[in-house]
């Protein structure tokens, strides 16, 4: 059968985009379609303009820092319409970059929503035709959770719409725990929104080092935003002031906005998974094997839709491996362990590798070597907070596990432990490593003396059988 396309890709964020590309330039017949900016969640309304947000949000310690080493800042003012706008060009620009790589591969883009007919069919919504595709590859990513349960929740935002605020609140509160309402914490914080977070489970953080955890929930109470766990938001009100907010347990705050940051769900309503007998897990998102290829031969589907990891380079790179596999005959699964992530909050995180606790679940030995200190920046400064930076190793192999630091420029760090990671790099490695003096990440190679060495129990002998 002859097929109008090689590939058709359903999304146009970051790994579809990547599939697209590398498809096309591996000389595959490809067409993309998207029907809202070019470039996903990532560039235009996640990622990229989240970070910009916080680099604005570093200012505020650093205007503040700056009197400590001699500087005068009197009369400095904050303008959230000049970064709303700037940060809107940057990704507008951004989104333009995405087309013109698309164009030079060969990839055609296409302006319309798209939707299974049948494994190799497409309908294409806007222009009211269909195509065919000898592979189609679903890349819709995912979309902010809200709590449509809760009385009031259409008085609430959610993460899509921060980027677009006609102007600053004075009190935000932000439901969820995990990295994005943190993030948005700690960026409305210095913006000098009074700031509350509120999470149903018992700390923040869910998922990631108990060390981590512990030192960004004190940072973020230290600096003012009140962070309450272990509570639900029960229903939302309207009135003259703004909006009130009534907790599970009687509470009732008062905001002007309240920010839902619980999660976020695969894309897939409306997509004709069903038609085309795609199968979604109980997750929610869409059922794949190793290679990305879903319960039908001719279907795959790479990132956020899918419910793995969500990441951006994740979907990248599992975009690029579909188009290999495909087009090129280099048939190779993404591997998902060792992946560096962070959370940008202020102080940020960054970590790679096993927590403490995956760690002690899944050997029998595990060193844990941690350091905790007052950066020299923070001393000129007069600024308490401190910094952590931790690795957890195998104490059987002395193979360095995981990594996790809270405080200035962990995220770089986790980058490049991640390397280490990959290449199966010792704590001994670690140790005949020259510090470079003086920075922070120096500590990831002095740390010498384990502050914890956790042996498994050993188990008992079963007793002989009685004669």
């Amino acid at each position: 059968m002859a097929y109008d396309y090689d590939l058709f890709v359903i999304g146009g964020g970051s790994g579809g985009v990547r599939a697209a590309r590398i498809a096309a330039q591996h000389g595959a017949r490809v067409a993309i379609a998207e029907d809202d900016k070019v470039g996903g969640t990532c560039v235009i309304r996640g990622c990229v303009p989240k970070k910009l947000f916080v680099h604005a949000a570093h200012f505020a310690d650093e205007l503040e820092d700056s009197i400590g080493f001699g500087w005068t800042t009197k009369g400095v003012a904050f303008d959230w319409p000049t970064l709303r706008d700037n940060v809107t060009a940057d990704t507008d620009w951004l989104s333009g970059i995405y087309i013109r790589n698309l164009e030079r591969a060969g990839a055609e883009l296409i302006r319309s929503r798209a939707v299974l007919e049948d494994d190799h069919t497409l309908r294409l919504t806007a222009e009211g035709r269909t195509v065919t595709a000898r592979y189609i590859l679903v890349a819709t990513g995912g979309r902010p959770a809200i709590d449509a349960t809760i009385h009031g929740f259409e008085h609430g935002i959610v993460s899509d719409d921060v980027f677009h605020l006609e102007r600053l609140p004075k009190r935000m509160v932000i439901v969820g725990g995990g990295y994005i309402a943190l993030e948005f914490a700690a960026i409305f914080n210095a913006f000098a929104v009074e700031t509350t977070v509120v999470h149903r489970g018992p700390d923040i953080l869910r998922g990631f080092d108990a060390d981590v955890r512990k030192a960004v929930h004190a940072a973020l109470q230290h600096r003012g935003i009140e962070v309450t766990c272990d509570t639900t938001v029960a229903r939302i009100d309207r009135n003259e002031n703004g909006l009130a907010i009534a907790m599970s347990g009687g509470e009732v705050l008062d905001a002007d906005q309240i920010l839902f940051a619980i999660g976020r769900t695969p894309n897939i309503d409306g997509l004709g998974l069903e038609k085309a007998g795609v199968a979604v897990g109980a997750d929610g998102g869409i059922a794949v094997d190793v290679y990305s290829r879903t319960s039908v031969e001719t279907i795959y589907a790479i990132g956020d839709v899918t419910n793995r990891l969500q990441l951006t380079p994740i979907a990248i790179r599992e975009g690029e491996a579909v188009a290999d596999a495909l087009f090129a005959g280099r048939r190779t699964p993404v591997d998902h362990t060792n992946v560096p992530t962070a959370v940008f909050t202020q102080p940020e995180v960054g970590t790679v590798g096993l927590t403490e606790e995956a760690a002690k679940a899944a050997h029998d030995a595990v060193d844990i070597y941690r350091a905790s200190f007052k950066p020299l920046h923070h001393r000129v400064a007069g600024r308490e907070e401190r910094m952590m930076l931790k690795l957890v190793v195998d104490g059987a192999t002395d193979r360095v596990l995981g990594f996790h630091g809270v405080g200035d420029g962990t995220a770089e760090m986790a980058q490049l432990v991640a390397v280490a990671l990959k290449m199966g790099a010792t704590k001994a490695d670690f140790d005949e490593t020259v510090a470079l003096h003086p920075t922070q990440s120096e500590e990831l190679v002095t740390m010498r003396t384990p502050v914890e060495r956790y042996r498994a129990p050993m188990a008992l002998p079963e007793p002989a059988p009685a004669e």
